[in-house]
């Protein structure tokens, strides 16, 4: 049995209790647990959030062919334990938007924050990719090549057959 989350449209402030309820759901034993991205982004600390229920529950992550993973949606892509991606994924600077603002970002300065760049550092991302986030306007997009995603480790380029209902 394979248990398939899917993450699309934006990343809202809630967004981590629905995936938290979908995951508790569906107890058991699954052969895999894949993650669907096709996600515009948004808000980041929600992003990091789900990503850290995903690695700590064993989702891979797939970005299918006809999708598209952009700005804090590349938290999610990062926390996958195994990255495969056929679609896009562009990168930017984070926008305090969507719910988000400076002044919570501040508010969160506490034991429970955790920086963009420290996060991708747990989940075994160079820093590097954080540096190039930042250096990017919030809106503009930058598109990964094959090799900038194998760079940044976002595609681990394991190439299992996924046979989905």
């Amino acid at each position: 049995m394979i248990l398939v989350a899917a993450v699309s449209e934006e990343i809202a402030p809630g967004d981590y209790e629905v995936l938290f309820k979908g995951i508790t759901a569906h107890p058991g034993k699954y052969a895999r647990r894949i993650l669907l991205l096709d996600s515009i982004g948004g808000s980041v600390p929600e992003a990091m959030r789900m990503g850290r229920l995903l690695r700590e529950t064993g989702f891979d992550a797939l970005v299918p062919s006809t999708g598209v993973c952009q700005g804090s949606c590349v938290y999610l892509l990062a926390a996958g334990r195994a990255k495969t991606v056929r679609g896009y994924v562009g990168i930017h600077r984070p926008a305090f938007a969507h719910g988000d603002s400076v002044r919570s970002a501040l508010s969160l300065k506490g034991p429970a924050y955790q920086s963009p760049a420290r996060y991708l550092g747990e989940m075994g991302v160079p820093l590097t990719l954080a540096e190039d986030m930042q250096r990017i306007e919030p809106q503009r997009m930058r598109v990964l090549t094959p090799q900038e995603l194998a760079r940044y480790r976002l595609d681990t380029g394991v190439r299992r057959q996924v046979n989905l209902p």
